[in-house]
């Protein structure tokens, strides 16, 4: 007999609530999400053992199916995490490992609420970030000239998805490269995610800022073109969504990695370590 903890709770009685009588235009499909239709015509998430067993090998390459893409159920409750747990538990430890750092976080914004607003480590509130509107801008429409960074933001403002390696490279990107408060983009990300968790997406932010808890080190800048050799090479993931890489119109890069690299560090530092 299983856990009682792992055990789903039954849901499906209730499934009809949900049911919508519209059809909104430009959203992204059901199909798209995962969804797959049973006989009384509800869609029903199943989950793909394959890609579990697989995911610690394929979960950083974008250009390919390899996340179970399992986040806007977790969100919307369509499908149990209880369920998810016991797969987790048989197939694939660093996949279960995911599903404990949204349980992770759940848990730091209940114990420390402080961080919907301000940093976990209240010391990174003293980062005089620049905050050019402009720039802002620039990121948020993927018009940044690094193509990975572009390619995450287009698909983000498109689908309302992003792959979760290419979430930390852009939002690596605007606190370190330019400076601009983890709080906008974490607003951003907000209002186009459809699996928006605001302790997860918090936490991912405040982790890529150096501000949150178990966060990287504020001297750990990523370097866009070194991600994209790394999980891209081919530039499949980047090709589909900046459609415009190789024209002309394709704008130059925002700013140059070396030079914000060494800002970064260095405002950084004199903030942390100002008395």
């Amino acid at each position: 007999m299983e856990p009682l903890h792992y055990q789903p709770y039954p849901s499906a009685k209730y499934t009809h609530n949900l049911k919508a009588s519209l059809k909104p235009e430009n959203l992204i499909s059901l199909d798209a999400l995962g969804f797959q239709k049973h006989e009384e015509d509800w869609p029903e998430q199943t989950v793909d053992i394959d890609v579990i067993k697989n995911y610690h090998e394929t979960r950083d390459i974008p250009g390919i199916m390899g996340t179970s893409r399992l986040s806007v159920h977790l969100r919307f409750g369509t499908i149990s995490i209880r369920h998810l747990v016991k797969h987790g538990l048989e197939h694939n430890e660093k996949w279960l490992n995911e599903l404990i750092w949204r349980d992770f976080y759940q848990s730091i914004l209940w114990k420390f609420p402080h961080v919907a607003s301000s940093c976990f480590r209240s010391k990174y509130d003293r980062i005089p970030w620049r905050n050019n509107e402009q720039e802002f801008k620039t990121w948020c429409e993927g018009k940044t000239g690094y193509p990975i960074v572009d390619a995450g933001m287009r698909e983000l403002n498109a689908t309302g998805l992003m792959h979760n390696r290419v979430r930390m490279v852009v939002s690596s990107f605007l606190t370190k490269h330019l400076l601009i408060d983890w709080r906008w983009g974490e607003a951003y990300f907000a209002s186009k995610l459809l699996d928006y968790d605001m302790a997860s997406n918090n936490g991912g932010w405040q982790w890529a800022a150096g501000s949150g808890v178990d966060a990287a080190p504020y001297f750990r800048v990523f370097n866009p073109t070194l991600q994209t050799e790394r999980f891209d090479p081919n530039l499949v993931y980047v090709r589909k969504w900046v459609t415009d890489l190789d024209s002309p119109d394709y704008p130059e890069r925002m700013v140059d990695h070396k030079m914000a690299r060494e800002r970064a560090i260095r405002v950084y530092k004199e903030a942390l370590t100002a008395v």
